[in-house]
């Protein structure tokens, strides 16, 4: 099951708005993400990069990962999904950087304001880590030891692509879910969800805001 969910109206924008030039599929410390650059997997499957708001305002940008060659712009994945960064002629654009403690840490313009971080917990300092974009769409960092210390499949947001897994956290009473989007163009998260309730014996839900609406 998976909400997937597609932006009609920004094709023409997405295709205008994304370099033309070929990009690998990492970043590093010393190459960060700025809009109008992206990451793209082994194979041309997945890319990683800003895309513009469909909405009213078209220089709120998110930070996510689409299906690559395609005319639709198609986003299973939304790093920033509440918290949109500008990206206007009057201010510095914002970039998506890999820190020396492992991070990939999203701020605005000016720098002056972290928008979204990994939260990785880096037990020491690693210059050499990296963030690669991996055929599945799963976004990884990568340690220099080659441990995976966070990936975006264990954080989903409105898909559910192959390998990845539903997890519940029994201690906290805490099970993932996918939300919808909030409407078209618009990725904050919407009235539906879906996921594992670990209140129960396991089974999977549709809620409608809190109300259960469905089960399996």
């Amino acid at each position: 099951f998976f909400w997937q969910h597609s932006v009609h109206s920004v094709g023409v924008l997405i295709i205008l708005f994304l370099p033309l030039c070929a990009s690998d599929d990492r970043l590093v410390s010393s190459k960060p993400l700025s809009p109008g650059t992206t990451i793209v997997s082994d194979g041309g499957d997945f890319a990683f990069g800003f895309f513009p708001s469909s909405g009213s305002t078209p220089s709120n940008l998110y930070l996510g990962i689409w299906y690559n060659g395609i005319s639709e712009l198609t986003v299973p994945w939304v790093a920033n999904r509440e918290t949109p960064v500008r990206n206007t002629t009057t201010s510095s654009a914002p970039t998506l950087s890999l820190t020396n403690t492992s991070n990939l840490v999203l701020s605005d313009g000016d720098g002056s304001r972290v928008v979204w971080t990994t939260g990785v917990a880096a037990a020491s300092s690693s210059y050499s880590s990296e963030a690669v974009l991996l055929k599945t769409g799963n976004l990884i960092i990568r340690s220099s030891n080659g441990t995976t210390v966070w990936q975006s499949f264990d954080h989903p947001t409105d898909t559910f692509l192959p390998g990845m897994k539903m997890r519940i956290r029994y201690r906290t009473r805490a099970g993932g879910r996918l939300v919808s989007w909030k409407g078209s163009g618009d990725p904050s998260p919407g009235s539906f969800s879906y996921g594992c309730d670990p209140a129960t014996i396991i089974q999977m839900f549709l809620w409608e805001g809190s109300h259960p609406v469905y089960r399996t």
